[in-house]
């Protein structure tokens, strides 16, 4: 199995495309660290891992700060004592809409969701994998960086595109490699934790529909991916099989970019 023998701290871990990454990680050998705000679905995805024969365990973290992010890796360190694999998937649109629609502080939330949670949580494992002297980072990134209404969320994920690509220079001397899967338009059903619960106005809720037909139209597929087709991705660039690539950004798409 490729992770056999292996740790992988999986952020927003509960749902969505981390929860198929982390099942898959676990699948593969990894003991993984499921990591989410969102409690109870942590808890029952660490509880499936462990139903099918698989290792987890789950931390409680609120990643948007940095201290949040030190005190995910103590306690991870603490459950295995190394990481080998960090996943970082936290982010998500809260809004779409035109960019002058948007609030100061819708603003500020967007960066704070989909930009901040990846940068910390880098700096956060990269200390231990310099002692390492070894490790794979895959960040979570979106082909929105070229899409409507949605200029803050595509602005963060744009940051995490730019930050792989720089991290890779400097981690490529200590035998880390980073890499970026950047997801198009991705079918993962109910939320644990809404992006906005807030019902949509009239005129949000056109606006969400320009948006899902501007991503069709991006897709040469024609169709949404799965979370398992993302974690599939992510889970070959977490692994030994991808040793020559790093600093990348693969966008899983459809055949769209960003």
């Amino acid at each position: 199995m490729r992770f056999a023998d292996k740790t992988a701290i999986v952020t927003g871990g509960a749902q969505g495309i981390g929860r198929a990454t982390a099942l898959q990680l676990a699948r593969e050998g990894a003991f993984v660290i499921v990591v989410d705000k969102a409690w109870e679905a942590c808890e029952a995805v660490q509880a499936e891992i462990a139903s099918a024969g698989g290792n987890a365990g789950a931390i409680f973290a609120d990643l948007q700060t940095a201290e949040g992010a030190r005190e995910m890796l103590a306690q991870a360190l603490e459950m295995t004592g190394g990481i080998d694999v960090s996943v970082h998937n936290v982010g998500g649109t809260i809004w779409m809409k035109p960019f002058w629609e948007y609030t100061d502080h819708e603003i500020e939330q967007e960066v704070d969701r989909s930009f901040w949670p990846t940068i910390w949580s880098c700096r956060a494992v990269i200390p231990q994998m310099l002692k390492q002297k070894s490790g794979a980072i895959v960040n979570v990134g979106s082909f929105a960086t070229r899409g409507i209404y949605r200029v803050p969320y595509s602005a963060s994920k744009g940051g995490v595109h730019a930050m792989t690509a720089s991290l890779a220079l400097e981690l490529a001397p200590h035998g880390i490699r980073i890499n970026c899967v950047a997801p198009g338009g991705t079918d993962v059903g109910a939320r644990a934790t809404p992006r906005n619960p807030a019902p949509l106005s009239l005129q949000e809720q056109g606006w969400k529909e320009e948006v899902t037909a501007q991503t069709l139209s991006s897709t040469p597929l024609k169709r949404y991916g799965s979370p398992e087709e993302q974690a599939s991705a992510i889970c070959y660039l977490a692994a030994d099989e991808s040793s020559y690539i790093t600093g990348q950004t693969i966008f899983v798409a459809g055949g769209g970019v960003g």
